[in-house]
Parts: structure tokens; C-alpha cells; sequence
């Protein structure tokens, strides 16, 4: 029965993920379903976190739009999500950037990582 599982969830992963980590400021180009048309929408921020692993990993991303913060996740795998554009790469030092929903303007920046 687990190997049915693992059957599975191998065929639903898609073949190039891009390479990003939290802190990375991304672009995501989601499909939205409206009505009966279908169109892209992008959501650019910082992720703050990536969780799990395999076919059900999910990332979420944060912005601040108009002076309040929106956070978005997705399944890194789903077919929803089109395409990931690391915009740049931050440097943090922990796994999950939660301290920065308490934080507002110049202080809600991740530095960049400069190379």
C-alpha cells in the first residue's frame, strides 16, 4: 500500500523546480480561474518559509501591499503555480521569518546576499 502511495506522489512532481531559499525574494506566476477564463497573476515577495518535502511541499510568500501584509502558499508542485522567478537571494540565518509579520518598512527587508 506505501509503495502505491509513493507511486503516486512520484508522478506528480514536476520535472524542474527552481533553486530558492527563504529569504529569496520571488516571483510567482499562479493560474486564476475566473468564471470560465483562465489567466496568470504574480505575486512577488519574500518567502518565509518552505515546509515538508516531496509532492507536498508548499512555500508561503510575504508582501506588503498598500501598507498590509498578504501572505500566500502554495504547493511548490501544483500545477497552479506556473513558474518561480528568484528575483534575489537574501541572506538570514534561520529556517522560518516569522519575526518579520511584526515588523513594518525598511525594517521588514531581508539583506541580499552578495557573492
Amino acid at each position: 500500500m506505501n509503495d502505491i502511495i509513493k507511486n503516486i506522489e512520484a508522478a506528480q512532481l514536476k520535472a524542474e523546480v527552481p533553486v530558492f531559499h527563504v529569504g529569496d525574494t520571488v516571483r510567482v506566476s499562479a493560474k486564476v480561474k475566473e468564471g470560465n477564463r483562465e489567466r496568470i497573476q504574480v505575486f512577488e515577495g519574500t518567502v518565509i518559509k518552505r515546509q515538508n518535502g516531496s509532492s507536498r511541499e508548499t512555500f508561503t510568500v510575504r508582501k506588503s501591499s498598500n501598507g498590509i501584509g498578504v501572505e500566500k502558499t502554495w504547493p511548490l508542485h501544483s500545477p497552479i503555480v506556473e513558474k518561480i522567478e528568484v528575483v534575489r537571494k537574501g541572506k538570514v540565518r534561520r529556517a522560518k521569518l516569522f519575526y518579520l509579520r511584526d515588523r513594518v518598512g525598511k525594517k521588514a527587508k531581508v539583506k541580499e546576499l552578495v557573492k
